[in-house]
């Protein structure tokens, strides 16, 4: 009888912590924010070749969203810092890219730790990616 109480009450326990598990994941979606880098960025590469992307950045705080809107303008200006420096050629291949993306996004993060003193993006995205 005992084992048959202790198997209901770690089953019950278990289910409890999934439950919360749940709550927290839809809590933190909830609170899932994309702030727009309008418009476009664009850039000269290899002085022959453009750049042109358009960027997303996530965030699970609506306060530090109004903080990327505010700070638009730096962001921007480090983005284009980062994008020029790379090579035409090289940014064709999807790992490349992907690179380029995680680089942006410790560039963002970096720069906005210094400025206000958090990391306030969790994710960048890449919503058009255009090589001319």
């Amino acid at each position: 009888m005992r084992w048959i109480l202790y198997l209901f009450l770690s089953t019950t326990l278990f289910a409890a912590q999934v439950h919360a598990g749940d709550e927290d994941a839809a809590k933190s979606k909830a609170n899932l924010t994309y702030v727009d880098l309008s418009p476009s960025l664009v850039t000269n590469l290899d002085g022959r070749h453009y750049l042109r992307c358009e960027v997303q950045l996530m965030t699970h705080d609506e306060e530090q969203a109004d903080n990327l809107k505010l700070h638009a303008p730096m962001l921007r200006h480090t983005l284009l810092l980062l994008l020029s420096d790379q090579k035409a050629a090289e940014l064709k291949s999807p790992k490349t890219r992907e690179k380029v993306r995680k680089e942006a996004l410790a560039a963002l993060q970096q720069a906005l730790k210094e400025e206000i003193g958090k990391k306030a993006v969790d994710d960048l995205f890449f919503t058009t990616f255009l090589v001319q």
